[in-house]
């Protein structure tokens, strides 16, 4: 963004961006290296890329002996998914880190990316940056730079929820720091945030498209913002496999503000169309040609999974409705014994961290109930207090909504392909936080439904319970890792 840009958005917007950031360089701090999820394989897809200008070409675990040799010294394997095993605590530990740190040979690249080999390129390319800026440094200096670097997409993030909910919410200014501020300070974007993966780019490139469709429907599309629809839909499927997604959502929203463009403009609202499709699906394009010229597959995992859900088509659908809503009358239970939406999402989401090893006790689940309910009681009197304006915007609702199943369904296809060995294997709240736009304005919301009076009073309140989540959350990872 230019200076000029910058002194156009409203202060508050960029409080929630600096909020984020902050936030997230807390979680970068306090989660030691290597315990959030895939970070390794992470890391060593920017080590060969940043040092070698090629891609990984093997998904194995067995990284760069560089990489390995720290990851020992750190008792990784001892540590991860392991809640009863700390990290080094001890002045002997740190030692035998530090010699490790020191004696460890270079290695140059890493054939190996393990999970993230698929991936597009574009997050592993931005971090090279930071990683070469700390080349000379040890494995744990790139990787607390890259962090860094990473903690600056939470920002990002935060901004776009902020705009978004200023479309959206277009009379209740107040309303905008509430879901800005709410989401800068949800742990679960500062805990991805502030680790190398590319989960961090995925959500500030969500919320932007979230913004840019939430603008063109209050102001119409025009070739300009049809350009930048495309262009952020491009990079968002540069970035991680899951945006497509949203692809779907984004596409039907080209097409309802196209139709509506054209009732005033003509035919000319079809050059517009065609620019955002043609802009956005150029790069990935780009990328399938290069994959099918280097023996992988076009779109990486993707065709795979599209075969086999087509093969299972019924038992996949019955599947991925359990996977987010109690299974219906006269059906088999994938999940016996467990409460998806409660169990899986609402208490993955209220606290789960490190290698999802580090839940909050049962009963702060349960407590959390509370304030769930009351937010989600205030968002729908707001909801229905204005349903005569959800009517006339029921076209751009339903395009929000495209988008939130689409990405939903592709969890549900993802996670099925690893069915029944793994009854959830992608039942993870951090796949659904590129919808993160969505749960600010349903924020922004329930403050408002709470009325005139009492409104910004429960916006704080709702700002204050987010803030004593993140404060809680970085102290049990503490005591996870620490205590």
């Amino acid at each position: 963004m230019n200076v000029g840009i910058l002194r156009r958005l409203p202060r508050a917007a960029l409080t929630c961006a600096l909020v984020a950031c902050l936030n997230a360089a807390c979680w970068s701090i306090v989660t030691p290296p290597f315990q959030v999820p895939d970070e390794p394989d992470h890391f060593a897809y920017v080590k060969q890329l940043a040092e070698t200008g090629r891609l990984p070409s093997s998904d194995s675990e067995q990284t760069s002996s560089e990489e390995l040799d720290v990851l020992r010294a750190l008792h990784y394997g001892r540590v991860r998914q392991q809640p009863q095993t700390r990290a080094i605590a001890t002045r002997a530990e740190q030692d035998e880190l530090e010699r490790a740190l020191a004696s460890t040979p270079r290695v140059v690249g890493s054939a190996a990316a393990g999970v993230a080999q698929p991936q597009p390129p574009l997050y592993y390319a931005l971090e090279a940056i930071p990683y070469r800026l700390a080349q000379s440094g040890t494995v744990l200096d790139r990787l607390a730079l890259m962090r860094l670097v990473s903690c600056l997409f939470a920002g990002i993030t935060a901004l776009f929820v902020f705009l978004f909910i200023r479309e959206t919410l277009p009379g209740t200014p107040w309303a905008w720091t509430v879901g800005g501020l709410s989401i800068a300070l949800a742990p679960l974007l500062g805990l991805m945030s502030g680790a190398v993966n590319p989960d961090a780019l995925l959500f500030a490139v969500s919320a932007a498209v979230f913004f840019c469709l939430a603008r063109a429907f209050r102001r119409g599309l025009s070739p300009r913002r049809a350009a930048a629809i495309g262009a952020i839909t491009a990079i968002g499927l540069v970035t991680k496999l899951n945006f497509i997604g949203l692809v779907p959502g984004i596409v039907l929203g080209l097409l309802v503000l196209t139709i509506r463009a054209a009732r005033a403009s003509g035919r000319s609202a079809f050059a517009a169309l065609a620019l955002a499709l043609g802009i956005a699906f150029s790069p990935v394009m780009l990328y399938a040609a290069i994959n099918a010229l280097s023996g992988h597959a076009p779109l990486g995992i993707v065709p795979a999974g599209a075969s086999q859900s087509l093969h299972h088509a019924l038992a996949e659908i019955d599947y991925i409705w359990q996977l987010y809503l109690p299974r219906l009358p006269g059906t088999v239970g994938d999940f016996p014994g467990l409460s998806s939406t409660r169990q899986i999402w609402f208490d993955g989401y209220v606290g789960l961290y490190g290698w999802l090893d580090t839940p909050f006790p049962g009963w702060v689940d349960g407590l959390a109930l509370i304030p769930a309910a009351a937010i989600a009681l205030l968002c729908g009197r707001a909801l229905f207090l204005g349903r005569s304006a959800l009517r006339s915007r029921a076209a751009e609702l339903a395009v929000y909504a495209a988008i939130c199943l689409g990405l939903m369904v592709l969890i549900g296809i993802t996670s099925y392909r690893s069915f029944p060995a793994r009854s959830a294997e992608y039942g993870q709240v951090r796949y659904l936080l590129p919808l993160v736009a969505v749960l600010g304005a349903a924020l922004a919301l329930a403050a408002r439904g709470a009325g005139r009076r009492w409104g910004p009073a429960a916006g704080a309140l709702i700002v204050v319970v987010f803030l004593g989540q993140d404060v809680l959350s970085q102290l049990q990872v503490v005591a996870r890792y620490y205590g």
